[in-house]
């Protein structure tokens, strides 16, 4: 995780109003979206996260979506 990260991820936050990690990768090239998630939220961004189902593959995975 750098700066560039969390300022992308950030405004994507802003823009979107949620992420995954598979966007986070694929738009950022950010493999630790959590630790991402985590600094936000020490800065008081008010962050939920949603777990996920894909019933195609039955992965789970969580959709971290910003509240206003």
């Amino acid at each position: 995780m750098n700066n560039t990260q969390i300022k992308q991820v950030s405004n994507h936050l802003k823009e979107k109003k949620k992420i995954t990690s598979w966007e986070a990768i694929e738009k950022y090239r950010c493999t630790r979206l959590s630790a991402v998630i985590h600094k936000l939220r020490k800065d008081d961004w008010s962050i939920r996260s949603d777990n996920k189902f894909n019933k195609n593959t039955k992965a789970s995975f969580t959709e971290y979506v910003l509240e206003d």
